[in-house]
């Protein structure tokens, strides 16, 4: 294989990177990645035997000419921009990076042939859920942030290529990742390095807005799994199975940290409500019964062992602020 990854330096494309190229000597890994904020070089192992092209997916002649080059067989396609309060202030980034720098790929996969183009979204593209329910690959979309809208509108493009051109694609849509290489903005990173500082924790609202958590290697083992048995056409619903309360995680690892710090007031202490985002969904919850029964995927990573690896990865990160 001839495998593109696109966004391979962010959180989810490191971690993939860093599996496959363990696994599969025998393939050859090119990382395109414009290495925007989120985006660093040190996540991926070896980085001077790593072949990164550095610019973005909006540069539509440079992509063609990387698939010139390269003569890719396959795309995972990571490449986006995520984080919902950016695309709140700034949605028209994420129209340009998420829908037409898809579009990019898509005409350079049609144009140059491959045998997979396998596009990774979320689970927000879907909208929200009450008290009660859960996500799967017959959910009917109802994006409700600038960011999800633009993703929503990628999955639809991929797969409008896949019927109108025949080009052979594979979407999956995953719920809230967790793990190390995630950037600090991110809500458990925010978490530890406001532990660690002691400043206040921001929490949005009450606190009550519930995910689902995956661990992130369980996601690249899912992602290893479509990748080599997932069927062209279709679509995989990823999820962690650890739904919680934001405020829940946040007084786990408040706790957990207290004791691994052994500080004597409670870290709970710091939490800080503000105010709402706009537009915040209530839950998520993703059903993985067909990516099990099909694929014999399943998360195996307990969360209390995914959020312990998470805490010390970001402790020894924000070793700076202790004063051991």
């Amino acid at each position: 294989m001839n495998v593109l990854i696109t966004g391979g330096l962010g959180f989810i494309g490191s971690n993939l990177f860093n599996f496959m190229t363990k696994k599969y000597l025998n393939y050859n890994f090119v990382i395109l990645d414009s290495e925007t904020y989120a985006a660093n070089e040190d996540n991926i192992d070896n980085v001077s035997g790593a072949r990164v092209i550095k610019f973005s997916i909006t540069e539509r002649e440079r992509v063609f000419k990387l698939f010139e080059t390269y003569k890719f067989s396959h795309v995972i396609h990571l490449a986006a921009e995520s984080h919902v309060d950016n695309s709140i202030k700034n949605p028209m980034e994420f129209v340009n990076t998420n829908i037409i720098g898809t579009i990019n790929l898509l005409d350079a996969c049609v144009k140059y042939g491959i045998e997979l183009f396998y596009h990774i979204s979320t689970d927000e593209v879907f909208g929200h859920l009450g008290p009660t329910g859960e996500f799967n690959e017959n959910t009917p979309y109802d994006p409700r942030s600038p960011y999800s809208a633009s993703k929503a509108s990628s999955d639809h493009f991929v797969r409008a290529y896949h019927h109108t051109y025949g080009l052979p694609v594979i979407i999956s849509n995953c719920s809230n990742n967790y793990g190390p290489n995630q950037h600090e903005e991110k809500l458990i990173p925010t978490i530890i390095k406001s532990i660690v500082k002691q400043t206040p924790i921001p929490i949005y609202g009450n606190g009550t807005n519930v995910r689902d958590w995956l661990f992130v290697m369980d996601h690249v083992n899912a992602i290893d799994s479509i990748l080599h048995k997932g069927k062209i056409g279709e679509t995989y619903c990823i999820g962690g199975g650890v739904q919680m309360s934001n405020l829940r995680l946040t007084h786990i690892i408040c706790d957990k940290l207290d004791e691994l710090l052994d500080y004597e007031n409670s870290s709970r202490e710091l939490i800080k409500f503000v105010e709402d985002r706009k537009g915040h969904d209530f839950r998520y919850a993703i059903d993985n019964s067909k990516i099990s029964k099909s694929l014999d995927w399943s998360p195996e990573t307990d969360f209390n062992d995914g959020i312990d690896i998470t805490i010390n990865y970001y402790l020894k990160k924000f070793k700076e602020h202790l004063e051991l």
